[in-house]
């Protein structure tokens, strides 16, 4: 996993948080092996554009996998770091992936009601604390309400909710539109650059 690093002395920075399973690569259902890992075409142009914008990339993914013991933490962690390593080899820097592993309706250690798991907000509340991270100035992206929900929680400033377009007929719908509810709908994750 990514070291922690201590953020400059009274420095304050944004971030966009990415929601991992359907933002980074295709939820194909508790994915936790490099085979099984197919990744979401544009997702490395939008963190590169990010990145270079200064904004630092965080994973905050739900694994209730772990709870349902599908697999292990030390495998969550095995494939987060070839993970972070395909992004560095293209020269792009994750900050750091946070994960919640519980799930209240489950048996087993990680069978409990947390305050991390979304659309509860206290991974990203976790990394406002390490990183120094101004929240209004901080994006989302996820693919379910409970991603938004969670970013609304914390007060992150620009909320989007990825509905990937697969039909033929895409360029007749809008790639970035505003919702009524404070978040924006992205069908493609290029046109999520314009927010950054």
């Amino acid at each position: 996993m990514t070291p922690f690093i201590t953020p400059a002395k009274g420095r304050r920075q944004k971030a966009l948080f990415l929601d991992r399973d359907g933002i980074i690569n295709e939820n194909h259902g508790y994915v936790y092996r490099r085979e099984d890992c197919d990744f979401i075409e544009e997702i490395f142009e939008l963190a590169k554009a990010a990145q270079a914008k200064g904004y630092l990339i965080i994973i905050v993914t739900n694994q209730s996998g772990i709870a349902r013991e599908y697999y292990t933490q030390q495998a969550f962690f095995t494939f987060s770091r070839w993970l972070e390593h395909e992004f560095w080899r293209r020269g792009i820097r994750i900050t750091h992936t946070y994960h919640c592993p519980h799930h209240p309706k489950v048996g087993g250690t990680f069978g409990r009601p947390c305050c991390c798991r979304k659309p509860r907000p206290g991974m990203i509340f976790r990394a406002m604390r390490q990183f120094g991270i101004k929240l209004n100035h901080s994006v989302m992206i996820g693919d379910s309400t409970s991603d938004i929900l969670c970013a609304q929680r914390a007060r992150v400033g620009q909320r989007v909710l990825f509905k990937q377009d697969t039909s033929k007929s895409s360029h007749h719908t809008p790639a970035l539109e505003r919702k009524a509810r404070g978040h924006f709908v992205a069908r493609n994750l290029r046109a999520i650059t314009a927010l950054l």
